[in-house]
């Protein structure tokens, strides 16, 4: 195991070999792959019907309603936070305690800054709502 001086240059990619490459892959793939066109029912999973027949004659009172498929169902409609104890993902932890940490008082004037009209504000307002229905009449 003596070492060379140099080292040893990596062949410049061809082409032609990586496109056999791949094609003998294809080839390998597609040999394995089954194209299924007839689709059906599992017949050992339980189906839900949510809707009857159309020219069924029983009533929408008379229907059974499962209520664990009812649950399951309301349950995925709710919010991340009424589903979860803590956050499932990073993004999840972003907005996850929404309650603010503070309770905000509008008459605290260091934290509340109301809009004030100065009297060159006024006239200016004045002014471009006067100039909006001159042109809106002509």
């Amino acid at each position: 195991m003596a070492a060379s001086g140099k080292a040893k240059e990596k062949e410049p990619v061809d082409i032609v070999h990586q496109n056999a490459i791949h094609v003998e892959t294809i080839m390998k793939e597609q040999r394995s792959q089954k194209l299924y066109t007839k689709f059906s029912i599992n017949p050992f999973k339980k189906l839900h019907v949510l809707t009857d027949k159309p020219m069924a004659r029983k009533t929408h009172e008379e229907t059974e309603e499962d209520p664990a498929f009812l649950k399951t169902i309301h349950g995925a409609h709710l919010e991340p936070t009424k589903k979860y104890t803590h956050p499932m993902t990073e993004a999840q932890e972003i907005g996850w305690i929404a309650t603010p940490l503070i309770v905000s008082d509008r008459t605290d004037r260091r934290l509340n800054f109301p809009r004030q009209n100065s009297e060159i504000t006024k006239y200016m307002d004045a002014a471009w709502r006067l100039k909006e229905q001159t042109q809106n009449l002509g």
